[in-house]
């Protein structure tokens, strides 16, 4: 079973070369537009029952987004913050922070039109085969209501924390076998 599981990862990282999908370190502030337009594609929805206006919205986004990558900056030195690209055009945002007792993925964020492509997926099992070969656990802060929860369960992540907003999850390589896809 370990060996199907590692040559399912080969076979993603593969296709995930084969179809064009590559890693970039993030150039600040030249990718800040497309962070920020990314950024607002995820949250506008959310901002739907507020009754504000455009403008409200934008201005609350802005300051959040401001507010995000100041703390990701600050609390995680030394991360990896990664543009995901297909074939040079920037689709999402990869973040992970290796620490000295686990590999933190602080942020994973696929545009909505590069969703459900197996791309979430495939930098997970990345990260999680990395996390393996470290002996490290492999975590992250989900929002409770984020549809992508599934996939991290399937992966086979475990709640460790319960907080108000998000829950802290964890994948450790001594105790889980992430399933096959």
């Amino acid at each position: 079973m370990l060996r199907r599981y590692f040559n399912l990862i080969s076979y993603y990282g593969a296709m995930m070369h084969l179809h064009g999908i590559t890693l970039r370190p993030m150039r600040d502030p030249d990718d800040m537009p497309f962070l920020f337009a990314l950024f607002h594609d995820i949250r506008i929805g959310e901002l739907a029952q507020t009754g504000w206006p455009d403008e409200q919205k934008i201005e609350f986004l802005t300051q959040q987004f401001t507010f995000q990558h100041h703390a990701y900056t600050t609390n995680y030195p030394g991360a990896q913050l990664d543009i995901v690209e297909m074939e040079g055009a920037s689709i999402g945002r990869w973040y992970v922070h290796r620490g000295r007792d686990d590999i933190r993925v602080m942020d994973i964020a696929i545009a909505p039109t590069w969703r459900n492509h197996g791309i979430g997926q495939w930098l997970l099992r990345e990260v999680m085969d990395e996390g393996t070969a470290a002996g490290k656990p492999v975590t992250i802060h989900v929002e409770k209501m984020n549809p992508a929860m599934r996939l991290y369960l399937r992966l086979g992540f475990v709640k460790i924390k319960d907080a108000e907003v998000y829950d802290l999850l964890g994948w450790t390589p001594q105790t889980t076998k992430a399933p096959a896809a």
